[in-house]
């Protein structure tokens, strides 16, 4: 993992990056909320980035949420105001890891949570996916997450295409762990603490089904609860055109519960 501290510290900001994705990523938002007194804990996930697992594979979805909890007792150690914000299967691992950790969080940021797919492998596919998963769990496919499918930012695209990093294959264990974690997000749902929650949704999302994320939202039976729709936002609301937009209705969030 890796902090980026504040000049004069308010709270602790712990980020948690998306599938095929890395912490190099965010240089802008880490700066961002650097900018407003806060500092930044964020580490590449198993299997992606700069971990030395086998890319584009985990055993267990398990490891994302020791991850993430690993990345908040680092927090901790500030002695300050915490905040969770996941993007996309981040925020997938944010939600699994409130479900199953009791933390010392203020308030989590979901950025298009992937709590639904706009589209899955055919149906023969995801028969085969079950037994291949136990017969060949490493077993590696072509992920179909484009850059043009995530974001309108011609810079982010372009960056996109020449990263090294970025994960273009995932194994057969990858999506099985995927899609049971979303099923559990679902069936959990009354595990998650009653802590604030501002849930912001792409609202020409690509990869993520936005009923479904809405959906997820209305049944979340929380004190305190905030959906905002981003009306023709790709995916990575983080990284579009409109990302200083976007930044200061994440900051208003922050600041209220600071």
């Amino acid at each position: 993992m890796w902090k980026w501290e504040a000049e004069y510290p308010r709270g602790v900001m712990v980020m948690v990056h998306g599938a095929a994705e890395h912490h190099g990523r965010y240089r802008w938002l880490i700066e961002m909320w650097r900018s407003i007194g806060l500092h930044v804990v964020m580490g590449d996930l198993p299997g992606q980035g700069l971990t030395t697992r086998r890319r584009g594979h985990i055993v267990s979805f398990d490891e994302y949420i020791e991850a993430v909890e690993a990345w908040v007792k680092e927090a901790q150690k500030y002695d300050l105001p915490i905040f969770l914000l996941g993007h996309s299967m981040g925020g997938l691992a944010v939600i699994r890891t409130l479900q199953e950790k009791r933390l010392p969080i203020w308030g989590a940021i979901l950025s298009s949570p992937a709590l639904g797919l706009i589209q899955y492998p055919p149906a023969y596919m995801e028969f085969l996916s079950k037994g291949l998963n136990k017969l060949l769990p490493e077993m590696l496919f072509d992920s179909h997450l484009s850059a043009e499918k995530v974001t309108r930012n011609p810079e982010m695209r372009e960056q996109d295409e020449n990263d090294s990093l970025y994960v273009t294959k995932v194994s057969v264990r990858w999506y099985r762990e995927f899609t049971n974690a979303m099923n559990l997000a679902f069936k959990n749902i009354e595990k998650l603490p009653d802590l604030p929650v501002l849930l912001m949704q792409a609202g020409e999302d690509k990869v993520v089904d936005k009923q479904i994320v809405k959906q997820w939202f209305d049944e979340l039976d929380i004190s305190e609860k905030i959906y905002k729709e981003w009306q023709e936002l790709y995916h990575e609301i983080f990284n579009e055109p409109e990302k200083d937009d976007v930044f200061l209705y994440a900051k208003s969030f922050v600041e209220l519960h600071l």
